[in-house]
């Protein structure tokens, strides 16, 4: 083979390493939307893996902790630790945090903390992967009771949700990067009913925009139950009225038929009575028989 060959050889099998070494890997889907996301870079040391575990374990004696591989997952990217408490056959786990790697890069970027009854308490998370944390949530009884929101990624809260039975129920805004709310939103029924404008900074509504069909069909819905309530009431009154008159009348005994009212004595007839027939006159004036 001639000199010439061989360095094309070469060439050629340098552009194939070129080649190979170029390829790229597909970006892992979230969890939580299955939507591809970019990895985030990290630069560990050899044996060293760091995950930005936000839950407290490790060198705690009384605490556990265990990995498993939620949906999607290859690699464990969900860690529960659980408080320990009691002894021998008393002994029991509770769950106290809960982390996930949403987006499969090897970083934690959900954290959920409970109570002793394994009741939600806190939530934070990354929802932007930008390795800051921008969303908090707060529980109560379980539910969810107020979130916070970093929506400009200056690591502080500029949208404010409050929620009732779970349900939204108010949200404040900070529009204009002040740290103070200048949008104020009422929600009824899960669904905005009325959106208050602060104009001049002072903190207060200026103006009161309204959802006037909403907010009909909401009135009208009430007086609707309004006039059910009251027609209930009058009926409950009504029952109860009847069975007062009842109970004033006197009660009949049951089988037993009513006296029959008393009949007037039959007056004396003014027949005289019959007289009777008169004793034998002859008879009587006869002179009795004399003896001899």
């Amino acid at each position: 083979m001639t000199s010439r060959a061989k360095l094309l050889a070469i060439v050629a099998s340098a552009l194939a390493l070129g080649a190979c070494s170029s390829t790229t890997t597909a970006p892992a889907p979230s969890a939580f939307s299955g939507k591809p996301v970019a990895a985030r870079s990290r630069k560990q040391p050899p044996g060293n893996i760091d995950d930005r575990s936000m839950c407290e374990w490790k060198g705690k004696n009384d605490r556990e902790a265990s990995e498993t591989a939620g949906p999607g997952a290859i690699k464990p990217n969900v860690r529960r630790v659980f408080l320990v408490i009691g002894t021998g056959d008393d002994r029991r786990r509770v769950l106290v945090c809960r982390e996930i790697d949403t987006n499969f890069d090897g970083i934690k970027d959900v954290v959920r903390r409970y109570n002793d009854k394994g009741e939600s308490l806190h939530e934070e998370s990354d929802t932007n992967l930008d390795g800051r944390i921008d969303t908090w949530i707060t529980f109560a009884r379980g539910r969810m009771a107020e979130m916070r929101l970093d929506n400009d990624r200056d690591g502080k809260p500029d949208e404010w949700k409050f929620f009732t039975e779970g349900r939204i129920a108010r949200v404040r805004r900070d529009t204009n990067r002040d740290g103070k709310p200048d949008i104020w939103e009422i929600y009824r029924e899960g669904k905005l009913e009325r959106m208050g404008v602060d104009i001049d900074g002072d903190e207060r509504v200026d103006r009161w925009d309204h959802d006037t069909e909403l907010r009909r069909r909401f009135e009208e819905s009430e007086r609707q139950k309004e006039e059910e309530a009251a027609k209930r009431e009058a009926a409950k009154r009504a029952a109860e009225g009847g069975d007062e008159e009842d109970e004033a009348q006197p009660k009949v005994p049951e089988n037993k038929p009513a006296p029959a009212p008393a009949t007037p004595d039959k007056p004396a007839s003014d027949k005289p009575a019959a007289d009777k027939p008169a004793a034998d006159k002859s008879a009587a004036d006869k002179p009795a028989a004399s003896k001899k």
